[in-house]
């Protein structure tokens, strides 16, 4: 349920209708607009009197809401969030390049990717740590090891860091990671989304590879009742019956979710397609879809990469990407 409210409202007023709604054990989220204040209220709704909340001499109108998430809701929101990665803005209008290789293998590794993707406008290096893989025979990273050659790579670079979290016992080890990704197979990892919602870290929280839209945001919502409201989604791609690329990428995704949410959307098209050669182009309609931005695995020699070569760009091939990225905004934008 949200409570529109007069223009004129004062703080006074507003703190009086924040502490009846309390006393009656909901929680309420305050969403300040340019033109109106919206409060939303979380919890068993069906205990508060419409009627009796319509009359109040501060409310404008009173509207129940039907979709199951609440916080993560533009209903709640109307405006974007905008989110903050270590001086880094996604969101209203904030467009971002998240680059690197999808693990970090050896410290010239990492420190040749991080400069050739800086140079070619990358604000936000990725790299994985932790590699969860299907086969337990495959590479599954240098874990410990790998966060300390991405933290020596920002230091190089000033690019903050983006890595996958594959459990809440790694926590630790992440406390100078930038922006923490929550991989598609933890997408549902209600536990780990829980502990996610109690730190006060952006969380980039990928979409499962057989997940609507709706269980997406509601794993949002898992992190944002914990307090944690700096999220990004990101859409990689869905599993269909296609065999000819590793995925499925559903560009529909970005503006149904900025029709049902608040939050910034990015795409991976590396992980939706498995094709360098597919990553272009793909990379190009997710941003004239309007996309918040897009992560595009970057590897200094994919023929040898130990995780996801086929997918992975050459620094070349990534500032040829982000040429062409910049002239597609400048049209949108246009």
């Amino acid at each position: 349920m949200i409570a529109v409210l007069k223009k004129d409202t004062s703080e006074k007023q507003l703190s009086g209708l924040i502490e009846w709604l309390k006393m009656m054990g909901l929680d309420v989220h305050i969403s300040k607009g340019k033109y109106q204040t919206i409060v939303g209220l979380i919890g068993d709704t069906s205990r508060v009197d419409i009627e009796l909340l319509q009359s109040l001499e501060i409310v404008d109108t009173v509207k129940r809401i039907s979709e199951p998430f609440k916080s993560v809701n533009r209903k709640f929101h109307p405006d974007d969030t905008i989110v903050d990665v270590s001086g880094v803005k996604i969101g209203g209008g904030n467009f971002v390049a998240i680059a690197g290789p999808c693990s970090v293998e050896s410290p010239e590794q990492i420190s040749e990717v991080a400069a050739s993707v800086k140079a070619s406008g990358a604000s936000l290096l990725r790299g994985g740590a932790f590699k969860p893989r299907t086969s337990p025979y495959d590479f599954q990273g240098l874990k410990a090891e790998g966060i300390e050659m991405l933290r020596e790579a920002k230091k190089a670079t000033g690019l903050p860091i983006v890595s996958e979290i594959i459990s809440i016992n790694y926590l630790p080890l992440f406390e100078d990671v930038d922006l923490i990704q929550v991989g598609a197979r933890n997408m549902q990892n209600f536990e780990l989304l829980r502990e996610l919602g109690r730190i006060k870290k952006p969380i980039l929280l990928k979409r499962g590879l057989a997940n609507t839209l709706k269980e997406l945001l509601m794993s949002a919502e898992y992190i944002m009742a914990g307090g944690n409201e700096q999220i990004i989604l990101c859409e990689r791609g869905i599993r269909t019956f296609e065999t000819y690329t590793r995925n499925t990428l559903d560009l529909s995704a970005v503006p149904m979710l900025h029709e049902l949410t608040h939050l910034p959307v990015i795409i991976d098209p590396s992980h939706a397609t498995g094709k360098a050669s597919l990553v272009r182009p793909m990379a190009l309609a997710a941003t004239a879809a309007g996309a918040d931005g897009l992560m595009i695995e970057v590897h200094n020699n994919p023929q040898k990469a130990l995780c996801d070569g086929p997918q992975s760009l050459t620094p070349e091939q990534f500032a040829d990407v982000m040429k062409s990225v910049c002239a597609i905004r400048a049209v949108v934008a246009g």
